[in-house]
């Protein structure tokens, strides 16, 4: 499979897309990107409408309204070919349950052109250990390593991963974000959905907080971060200190809050970490709720759950 490794336009370009079920709207208006070589993290709260963009970009539903086009063509009228270069990591279902996990594994890679090494992936991430086990059996951190294999197995030019590490232990956790962030190096455009916040300060590039089918945030995670605290009208100011003895930092806080209160400044020391990112999306998940609704008449009727998010991730 040959990569355009010189194609510098996004992988992902969504522009303004619209889907409703019903009265239900799913997508109202959103708008994202995802660059090749990067990972970009869609975060938001279940039926927040990640799952129904993800649909859209794999060509499983056609919107209504707006336009999406993956790896440069719309994914609804796309060749087997081009559906090729796309990896989808399936959560919680559509694996064969009657094969092994190196039987579907084995099958998986024979799909494609230029397969990654079976043998590699397996060691990497621990299915040797599972390998002769019946899919069916197989427990829930288990499948989650399986479906990630089966996903990335192709080396596709763009892969979206559903909670890649839900449910594994520690040591696989960290196995899982190398490979993740290997993937990236080489090219891919990794699309990550996950509510571990963990993941996403390791992972991600970029961040799009999703809700109510809409992009409210977008940026690095710490642009998310400083742009939300900015809010109210002040400027921010951020620095990074690097190479600080943590026996030091005590004083090094102490140091600084004193030079900002010189200043008239309040200083908030932050690591820009998984704590400080969840309290941001939380606090916009409440200022979106907090939203006055238009007459049930108005343009803005149906911003409920869609009945294909509720298990949306």
């Amino acid at each position: 499979m040959g990569r355009a490794m010189d194609d510098h336009s996004p992988a992902l370009v969504a522009d303004d897309l619209a889907l409703s079920y019903g009265s239900v709207r799913a997508l109202d208006g959103l708008s994202l990107t995802a660059e090749r070589g990067a990972v970009t993290a869609l975060l938001g709260a279940n039926g927040a409408g990640k799952t129904t963009a993800i649909s859209c970009a794999t060509g499983l539903l056609k919107p209504d309204g707006g336009s999406v086009r993956v790896l440069g063509a719309d994914p609804w009228r796309s060749s087997p070919e081009h559906r090729a270069r796309v990896g989808v990591m399936i959560q919680d279902g559509g694996l064969a349950s009657g094969a092994s996990a190196m039987q579907l594994l084995r099958y998986g890679a024979s799909l494609h052109a230029a397969p990654l090494d079976v043998d590699e992936v397996v060691e990497h991430l621990g299915i040797d250990a599972f390998g002769r086990t019946l899919v069916r059996r197989l427990s829930g951190g288990q499948r989650q390593r399986l479906a990630l294999a089966l996903a990335i197995i192709g080396r596709p030019d763009l892969v979206f991963l559903d909670e890649p590490t839900a449910g594994m232990d520690p040591s696989i956790r960290r196995r899982v974000r190398e490979l993740i962030r290997g993937l990236a190096r080489t090219g891919t455009a990794v699309v990550l959905t996950t509510h571990l916040m963990d993941d996403v300060v390791g992972l991600a590039d970029a961040v799009r907080v999703i809700s109510r089918g809409r992009v409210l945030a977008s940026g690095s995670v710490q642009d998310v971060i400083s742009t939300h605290r900015s809010a109210d009208g002040g400027l921010v100011v951020q620095a990074t200190a690097t190479g600080v003895d943590p026996r030091v930092v005590p004083a090094l806080e102490a140091d600084l809050r004193a030079a900002a209160a010189r200043h008239g400044a309040q200083l908030e020391i932050t690591s820009g970490g998984a704590a400080d990112l969840e309290t941001v999306l939380l606090d916009l998940m409440d200022e979106e709720s907090a939203e006055p609704e238009e007459s049930l008449s108005g343009p803005s009727a149906g911003h409920t759950t869609a009945p294909s998010e509720r298990e949306s991730r």
